[in-house]
Order: structure tokens, then C-alpha cells, then sequence
């Protein structure tokens, strides 16, 4: 089980019963944020009466959905697609580590301390950066901080839990359900996006990225409960939009970055699991 702080948090989107979505905001934390026990967890419905101790796997989004689902949680898998997650596994591809992280002063005194290179924005042309494909060629065994606005902020926050926590995205579902389908209760934890004003935007590519780690799961798990958020996202992978129209996809696209789009799309092609130990994303043993 992991500890969880409470307080305002993250904007989400809630399936409910009629198949549509609702939108329910409050403020997200863009800070790390401390972790604490003893916060009480609704139960989800899950479509009628399952055993106690059946597998399940729940789906939420941002800060707020950790603490609403993640006392409960054995293991939570981050989906960032676009681009925090793709990001990571490319990089741990390549053997390096990486340290979330969500920017400014603190990142750049972090990756002093480490002797890390600090990603620059995705807008930095030279060196490593946020844009997956700038770390295709990261020399082996790296050490890496990567600041983002969005899954590395929100992985940061998570920094004391003692559930496993995954990066997951379409490029390594597969691996990601690998890593986690001996545990009991696993959340995914869409990043989304954000507006203008700090909360959270709904973001269909980390929809789909949760839905095609649901369908491996589902299909390396029987009897795996899926909550209806889950299910519908799951759904959703199946019938897969090509990332470019979306609005994070298109925007990306617009400002010369089609290749992280690209690379961002492919699914199951990659191995690696990177799992946050000791503050830091690693190749799963």
C-alpha cells in the first residue's frame, strides 16, 4: 500500500454511468509535495460483485487521482506519451538513468550534485532534451534529470511512495504490464496536460497509452477486474487515432517535432520497464 498526502490537487475526468464524461476540477500542485498515510479511499465500482482479492486495475488522472486511488494501489504505472514516459524509455534503452524532476534552480543544482546532464526543453536543439528523439544516441549508462511540466512532476510527487511506480507509455505497454502483473491492486496514472491556469487538460494520448497497458495486462491476467475508467480506456486503444491529430500531437507537429510524434506512436517495441527506485528511473531487473 502507499501513503498519500491529501489537500487540493489536479483536475480529472470521471466516467460515469451512462458512458460519458464528466469533468470535476480543482487546482493541480505543480510542487513535489510530501507524501503521508491515512487517507480513506472510496471503492470504485467495478460492475458487479468480484471477490476481495481479485486483480484490478483502476484508472486516474494527475495528482489528485493519486491521492483518490493510490492508498490502495500495489503499483502505479505513469502514462506521459507525449513525451515525459516515451522519453524515459528511450533513455533507459540506452542504460542510462533518470531523475524526475519538475525544473528551475532545484533541477539544475540536482544534476550538479549527481555530475547528471540536465535535458533542456524540447525546444533545445543541442544536446539532450525533453524530445525523445534527441536521446536516441544518448551515450550508454547516462545520468539524466528530466524536467517536465507534466509526468516528471507528477512522478516527482511521488518520490515516497513504497508502491512500485513504472513509466508507461504505447512504446513499451507490454513491458510495462510485464513489470507489474504479479501485483493485486495497479493504477494507471495519466499525466494529461495543462491549462493556462495550472490544472489539468485532458490528453487522448495518454488515454490510449493506459489502454494499451490495460489490454496487456488483461491479457497476462485472469480474472483481472477492470474498473469502468480502465475499461473505457482500453476501448479506446483498440480503436487507436493517429497521435498527429490530436491537439498536443498537432501542436508538436506544427513546431517541427513530427518525429517525436512518430516515435511516440509506435507500440510494444520496446522491452524496457524503467521502474523509480531511489529516485530514479532504472531498466527493471
Amino acid at each position: 500500500m502507499c501513503p498519500w498526502p491529501t489537500g487540493d490537487a489536479g483536475d480529472r475526468w470521471r466516467l460515469v454511468r451512462r458512458g460519458t464524461f464528466r469533468w470535476r476540477g480543482t487546482r493541480v500542485l505543480s510542487e513535489s509535495v510530501s507524501l503521508t498515510s491515512g487517507l480513506d479511499v472510496a471503492a470504485r465500482p467495478s460492475g458487479g460483485p468480484t471477490p476481495s482479492n481479485a486483480p484490478r486495475v483502476d484508472l486516474e488522472w494527475g495528482l489528485q487521482g493519486a491521492r483518490h486511488l493510490g492508498p490502495s494501489a500495489d503499483a502505479i504505472v505513469v502514462v506521459d506519451v507525449l513525451s515525459f514516459c516515451t522519453s524515459v524509455t528511450v533513455a533507459c534503452e540506452r542504460g542510462a538513468c533518470v531523475w524526475p524532476h519538475p525544473g528551475g534552480e532545484e533541477a539544475q543544482a540536482l544534476a550538479r550534485s549527481l555530475e547528471a546532464v540536465l535535458a533542456g526543453t524540447r525546444s533545445h536543439r543541442e544536446g539532450p532534451s525533453l524530445s525523445p528523439t534527441s536521446l536516441l544516441d544518448l551515450p550508454a549508462r547516462s545520468r539524466l534529470v528530466l524536467p517536465s511540466p507534466n509526468g516528471s512532476s507528477l512522478t516527482h510527487a511521488l518520490m515516497s511512495s513504497r508502491c512500485v511506480v513504472v513509466a508507461g507509455c504505447l512504446r513499451n505497454a507490454a513491458a510495462a504490464a510485464r513489470r507489474v502483473a504479479g501485483l493485486r491492486r495497479v493504477l494507471l496514472l495519466c499525466a494529461g496536460e495543462r491549462w493556462g491556469d495550472g490544472s489539468v487538460r485532458f490528453a487522448y494520448e495518454d488515454l490510449v497509452g493506459a489502454g494499451a497497458v490495460i489490454e496487456r495486462l488483461s491479457a497476462q491476467v485472469p480474472g483481472l477486474v477492470r474498473s469502468p475508467d480502465a475499461h473505457a480506456a482500453a476501448l479506446a486503444f483498440r480503436d487507436l487515432q493517429p497521435l498527429e491529430l490530436t491537439s498536443s500531437g498537432a501542436e508538436l507537429v506544427e513546431r517541427g517535432f513530427a518525429a517525436d510524434v512518430e516515435l511516440a506512436s509506435q507500440v510494444d517495441v520496446s522491452e524496457v520497464a524503467p521502474v523509480l527506485v531511489d529516485g530514479r528511473f532504472a531498466t527493471a531487473a
